[in-house]
């Protein structure tokens, strides 16, 4: 039984034992008790959420802040560590923006999402002599959210506080991200040689070049990523892993829009026009250039908006994307997403399987689509079917009925640095304050009444 001074597994172990397990009181009631470590929750959330059948022996990636681990899970749910190939992968590529940045003084967890949009601005070329130095300098260190290595440890870096928009530094943005890719990459191509599906844990899951080229490595027979692959599926982990304990099987039946139900609450309707959802007005409001909010059923699971909690406009204008970034309150480098029909995601991306959650990167091969499109011309889409998402598929076909393009930008519909918008209040709030010209709720539009110039 787990003592009261140990109700918690910890952050690392995968072996047998690292778990906690007991029962305890809660409310009164007696219940049974268990603990996963962060490692193992990492581990068997994706492992149960992979669409691979039980049995089926994979390797498994775990690459975040802290881990960047290699594992076999066998067909008896056995696991093998086959080697660490780098501590902290993730809080290094973070560690740059900020050594890079004049306004920050340590590193930000969430930075590492910029330097991804930022490494698309490098120039392509093998490292120069202070790039080659600092990859040497970084790559082995441990710990660098523990303080091992501190920004002013390296004041008399070229990069120190240069700017992250500096030439010089999207340069090593793009060479520390090609560094640390290889490191796994050389790692896999020596020790990953039975053709086993790899399924991707951690926080560097959401890289979606990184993702990408793991798929262009054929080292596998698939590649899986969930769309929680960072902490936001840690909850999920730990749940399958405690159904594996206690009754063998490490499979679960989900769907990522199994997050939050909205809620209706009371909100001032007075500046807005309500009318029934009509899938051809709203497209049509589009096209007009009006970005709308849009709110279907419960929300998604994991960081990214696919189509329940989104906010949508035309992909055509470069103005677009200046305006949404402008909305949510984001640097002018950050690019912004495609959802796209599915049936059609190869008429505008070199793209041929499908991507529902918005993990892969793939050229741009529609020059229409100017909103859409990053500086390196790449996207990372979204792909919808009509099974997946019935009313973002709807809106697709409408748009693309007057516009010839079943494309739309995506982006979350969130308050700058908090979680998706969940009530109605919320988004009306919301759209007040940053300007969108309406929203969508289930089944009813709300178009904003603009006072007259």
């Amino acid at each position: 039984m787990a003592s009261d001074s140990a109700v918690t597994a910890g952050y690392e172990g995968v072996a047998q034992g690292s778990e906690v397990v007991g029962e305890k009181t809660l409310f009164g009631r007696k219940v049974h008790f268990y603990s996963s470590t962060h490692e193992r929750s990492h581990l068997w959330g994706t492992y149960g959420m992979s669409p691979f059948p039980a049995g089926m022996p994979c390797y498994l990636l775990i690459w975040e802040g802290v881990f960047g681990d290699f594992y076999e899970i066998d067909e008896r749910l056995r696991v093998v560590h086959l080697g660490k190939v780098m501590a902290s992968p993730g809080d290094k590529y973070a560690f740059l923006y900020a050594l890079a940045d004049p306004n920050r003084g340590r590193l930000h967890v969430e930075d590492a999402g910029k330097l991804m949009a930022l490494s698309a601005y490098g120039q392509t070329g093998s490292p120069d002599r202070d790039e080659q130095a600092l990859i040497d300098f970084l790559l082995p260190r441990h710990g660098i959210l523990s303080s091992s290595v501190r920004k002013e440890d390296l004041r008399s870096s070229p990069y120190h506080n240069i700017g992250v928009t500096h030439q010089k530094f999207t340069n090593l943005a793009k060479r520390v991200s090609d560094a640390i890719f290889d490191s796994f990459h050389t790692f896999a191509k020596k020790n990953l040689t039975k053709g086993f599906p790899l399924l991707i844990a951690g926080g560097c899951g959401l890289n979606c070049e990184w993702n990408r080229r793991w798929l262009e490595t054929n080292l596998f027979s698939d590649v899986f990523i969930p769309p929680c692959a960072n902490d936001t599926g840690s909850a999920i982990g730990t749940a399958v892993d405690a159904m594996r304990h206690f009754t063998g099987n490490a499979k679960i039946k989900w769907n990522v829009y199994s997050g939050q139900p909205f809620i209706l609450d009371d909100f001032d309707r007075t500046g807005v026009e309500v009318h029934p959802l009509d899938y051809h007005q709203v497209a049509s409001a589009l096209l007009d250039d009006k970005v709308i909010g849009w709110v279907q059923g419960n929300c998604e699971i994991g960081p990214r908006a696919l189509g329940n909690r989104s906010i949508l406009a035309a992909p055509f204008s470069k103005a677009t994307h200046e305006r949404l970034n402008r909305i949510k309150k984001r640097e002018g480098f950050r690019p912004i997403a495609p959802v796209c029909l599915e049936e059609d995601i190869a008429r505008h991306f070199d793209l041929t399987r499908p991507s529902p959650y918005m993990l892969l990167f793939q050229k741009v091969i529609d020059s229409r689509l100017k909103a859409v499109t990053h500086v390196d011309g790449t996207a990372r889409a979204q792909t919808v079917s009509r099974e997946q998402n019935l009313h973002l598929f709807q809106l697709l076909t409408s748009f693309k009925a007057r516009s010839g393009v079943g494309v739309l930008c995506n982006t979350s519909l969130n308050f700058n640095g908090a979680g998706f918008i969940n009530r109605a209040s919320d988004l009306l709030t919301y759209a007040q304050a940053t300007g969108l010209d309406g929203f969508v709720i289930n089944d009813a539009f709300y178009l904003r009444k603009m006072p007259i110039a």
